[in-house]
């Protein structure tokens, strides 16, 4: 009987963390099986991001800092763990649901932009709000704030092929933004820029954190981006260590 109760009271302080967080997850594993063997790729990653957080995840090429970034979007599915997203626990979700729940909740920047090259500017950046179910009149209205929000006021029908490539980052980031999500995940969002445009990235996404209370999960390569962090974790082995802020339980 008392070995029930602690188990139960365990549980609940870990659904609490995960509602209290942003974006949380617990345990979380991960592997794949090649050539007939198991490649364990994540082995109990626990980790809290908090509202206004912003936070970078760095390691070795290989290391699974993409598959985890995927995993805590829902984008991929863990092996073993658990994963919340704005207090909602997404293996308790179906499929759409998890999809609805990161058009609101989460946005994504990759490396290479990956915009839609026959729309514009301000096309693109209303798409997640159109799948959402907005207006298309909502949709513009908030893109193109959203666009001015990254100094691209000038490029509404602009299509990708008509902008630089810091320009395009931008049209990413205010993709991301656009539905004004709980978290953003970026991969490498400066990796393929110049240092020059890159540093213009790293201020637009600081002065977005601080005007939006937006938090940003940011896997990269970059030291100055991640020495500018709130914190910086390490990936190594399949875990996360790091300077976890002081009373973190994870």
């Amino acid at each position: 009987m008392n070995s029930r109760v602690e188990i139960d009271t365990e549980q609940a302080q870990t659904v609490q963390a995960g509602n209290e967080a942003v974006l949380a997850c617990r345990q979380l594993h991960k592997s794949y099986h090649q050539g007939g063997r198991e490649l364990s790729v994540l082995q109990g990653v626990d980790l809290e991001v908090r509202h206004g957080e912003k936070l970078a995840i760095v390691g070795a090429s290989g290391s699974g800092k993409s598959t985890l970034l995927n995993l805590l979007g829902g984008l991929d599915t863990p092996s073993a763990g658990q994963v919340w997203v704005a207090g909602h626990n997404l293996a308790g979700l179906s499929v759409n649901e998890r999809g609805r729940l990161r058009n609101k909740q989460l946005g994504f920047v990759y490396q290479f932009h990956h915009l839609l090259s026959e729309f514009t500017a301000l096309e693109n950046v209303a798409m997640p709000l159109l799948i959402g179910g907005h207006s298309v009149a909502k949709a513009r209205s908030e893109a193109k704030s959203t666009l001015e929000a990254v100094g691209l006021g000038r490029r509404f029908e602009h299509k990708p092929s008509q902008l630089s490539g810091g320009e395009r980052q931008r049209v990413a980031i205010a993709r991301a933004l656009v539905a004004r999500p709980s978290c953003v995940l970026m991969d490498e969002p400066t990796g393929n820029l110049d240092r020059a445009t890159a540093r213009e990235i790293h201020k637009l996404m600081d002065r977005l954190n601080r005007d939006m209370g937006i938090s940003f999960v940011i896997v990269t390569h970059d030291p100055d981006l991640a020495a500018a962090l709130d914190r910086c974790l390490h990936l190594i082995d399949g875990a996360l260590l790091g300077n976890w802020h002081q009373g973190d339980h994870v």
